[in-house]
């Protein structure tokens, strides 16, 4: 089992930046691919970045350029540094992890971004 816990998220206004961390409970060296989602009031769970264990990386057409995902796997660590803000990435934010075939959430974040 696997736990995963998201700090670094609050209230920012539009321009601004946050970073989101991910703190697992078990070493992430192999973990493939660990992920960030998001989702919205009103709306389904969308993928917004994901890196895998290699380096590679894969962003949302919404968020490229702007959110840069990193892991420190010393420290079973994973983030998303978010830079100039939009008030449609107000949404809960989660981070995933598939061990053994089994999805493994967070409880998620809360980003608000205001105009």
């Amino acid at each position: 089992q696997v736990q995963l816990v998201e700090s670094g998220g609050g209230l920012v206004q539009a321009g601004g930046s946050l970073r989101l961390s991910c703190a697992a409970s078990r070493s992430t060296f192999s973990i493939n691919a660990m992920g960030w989602f998001r989702q919205a009031p009103g709306k389904q769970r969308e993928l917004v970045a994901v890196m895998t264990s290699s380096g590679s990386t894969n962003y949302a057409d919404s968020v490229k350029g702007r959110f840069t995902i990193s892991r420190d796997n010393a420290k079973n660590t994973m983030f998303l540094q978010m830079n100039s803000l939009k008030p449609e990435d107000t949404a809960v934010y989660y981070c995933n992890a598939p061990v053994y075939g089994i999805n493994y959430w967070g409880k998620g974040t809360l980003v608000t971004v205001s105009s």
